[in-house]
């Protein structure tokens, strides 16, 4: 799914006992029902009933504390037997991304909106074993600070005094993945998107941002995109 919002979830750091557990039990329960709120606002972005059951179970498994995070382990956790149903949801399930992204930036606009708001685009890297998965090669990976076989997505995020939310990811392409008709075929890759620089991407990202209104005085990044 393309939009994440970001909730405050602590996960195992211990501060004594029984009392650990209840802190935790009211702080799950306060962001759960804050994710309900919030997608009750693009459920009927989704045609189905069952892909917005599993948007929600995709999500929670998302902000839960589990140590790695992929198709059999956020199936495992939303209580699924195979990755089935998550692998579903992200290929083939019917659902307006674009239209849940806008859903978002209001959201975003309406709970954390300050005029002096800081856009902040920013990336890192998601290593990987295989070599099926768009943009995937080897190349620097800030996450391991080495070069690895990875993906880079590019992210936005949204700070003011109100709080802040990393924006959906972009993952820059390998241009010979994009030009080669079997990786892109894999991967997933429809044929209309092009090879893409991160810094592009998060150009793209600043465009939709401020067209949706998201109040802002400053964009922030790091040397790499200029």
């Amino acid at each position: 799914m393309g939009c994440v919002v970001a909730l405050s979830v602590c996960c195992g750091q211990r501060r004594g006992g029984q009392a650990v557990a209840l802190v935790l039990v009211d702080e799950i329960v306060g962001w759960r029902a804050g994710l309900d709120d919030l997608l009750a606002r693009f459920a009927h972005r989704f045609g189905r009933a069952e892909p917005r059951r599993q948007a929600l179970s995709y999500l929670v498994g998302l902000l839960s504390p589990l140590a790695s995070k992929n198709g059999w382990t956020l199936a495992e956790a939303a209580g699924d037997a195979t990755p089935d149903r998550m692998q579903r949801l992200l290929n083939r399930s019917a659902w307006a991304p674009d239209a849940v992204r806008d859903d978002l930036f209001a959201y975003v606009r309406e709970h954390l909106g300050y005029d002096d708001g800081v856009l902040i685009v920013d990336e890192t890297g998601f290593l990987k074993k295989g070599i099926k998965s768009a943009g995937v090669q080897r190349q620097y990976c800030g996450t391991a600070g080495r070069t690895e076989n990875c993906q880079l997505g590019v992210f936005l995020a949204y700070a003011s005094p109100q709080g802040r939310t990393p924006d959906r990811p972009g993952v820059a392409s390998a241009p010979q993945v994009v030009r080669r008709p079997r990786p892109r075929e894999e991967a997933g890759i429809a044929a209309s998107v092009g090879f893409a620089t991160k810094p592009a991407l998060g150009l793209r990202m600043l465009e939709r941002a401020i067209t949706a209104g998201l109040p802002a005085r400053w964009v922030t990044a790091d040397e790499a995109y200029g």
